[in-house]
């Protein structure tokens, strides 16, 4: 079982920045993939950016490439997303998992769900 919190969301005018933690409960966290998902208000949740376990690759989404990062301290069980030049449209609700795959990219490949974190972004 692992329970996941996330935490770091908030207002931000367009072109600010912010960083997001996920904290993570259990002894495994280094196992497992970590990603990032997002959900606008009438929108379907989309991915926005995972990192593998073991060697820690990254893949994001095109809307962010180049804008966030995602990133793990396997110390202190937590995964991070600093996000850039952010837009409005970035305003979203945003979730944390955990996944046993390599780095999926689809959110049904991921077991453990923190309970969201909302990222506001005003033009």
């Amino acid at each position: 079982q692992v329970q996941l919190v996330e935490s770091g969301g908030g207002l931000v005018q367009a072109g600010g920045s912010l960083r997001l933690s996920c904290a993570a409960s259990g002894r495994t966290f280094s196992s497992y993939a970590m990603g990032w998902f997002r959900q606008a208000p009438g929108k379907e949740r989309e991915f926005v950016a995972v990192i593998s376990r073991s060697i820690g690759s990254t893949y994001y989404a095109d809307s962010v490439k180049g804008r966030f990062t995602i990133s793990r301290d396997n110390a202190k069980n937590t995964v991070y997303l600093q996000m850039n030049s952010l837009k409005p449209e970035d305003t979203a609700v945003y979730y944390c998992a955990a996944s046993s795959a390599w780095a999926p990219m689809v959110g049904y490949e991921y077991r453990y769900w923190g309970q969201g974190t909302q990222v506001t972004v005003s033009s």
